[in-house]
């Protein structure tokens, strides 16, 4: 595992939102190619190891929500905000995961046109074989990375979560 200097990473990201706001924005740029490259390569080995298991990538996105969420269960509208997609889209795909036996729909207690949606033990095992495909190839990509490729990818994704290392104690000095 790769040690990243803090200081220098927040620098970068500084330095990153600082030309985001001048003419010349190619740092800016360079972290945001870095972060895409690094997550739509990261993306596309999950969506392989999903394939070669024999489940749609996006079905696949939609366990992990479920099962990853705070509470390990989701509503069928919060299924769609989390994938980005229609609530009738949502909708279908909870209706082939628990035709498929990786989910468990329940009404809710209170409101009867609510559905909540959790993964089944067939489906965190299946998670879990995925996960453990994917951890091989991702740490050998990540291993081939450069420590520059590594931190301008960071800086950037710290910049779009508005994320800072520094303490707001020490801001307001």
């Amino acid at each position: 595992m790769r040690v990243i200097d803090a200081a220098r990473l927040e620098r970068g990201s500084e330095r990153a939102a600082k030309s985001r706001a001048t003419t010349a924005r190619r740092p800016y740029f360079h972290g945001v190619a870095q972060a895409r490259y690094l997550l739509r390569k990261v993306f596309r080995l999950v969506e392989e190891e999903a394939k070669r298991a024999g489940i749609d990538p996006l079905a696949h996105q939609a366990l992990i929500q479920i099962y990853g969420s705070e509470t390990g269960a989701l509503r069928v509208k919060e299924v769609a905000e989390r994938l980005d997609i229609t609530p009738a889209f949502a909708s279908s795909l909870v209706k082939s995961l628990d035709a498929k036996g990786f989910i468990v729909r329940t009404r809710d207690k209170a409101d009867s046109r609510v559905t909540w949606v959790k993964v089944t033990k067939d489906a965190r095992a299946l998670l879990h074989r995925i996960d453990e495909q994917v951890q091989i190839h991702v740490d050998y990509f990540t291993r081939n990375l450069t420590a520059q490729q590594t931190e301008a990818a960071l800086s950037i994704l710290m910049f779009y979560a508005g994320v800072s290392f520094r303490s707001p104690i020490a801001d307001k000095d």
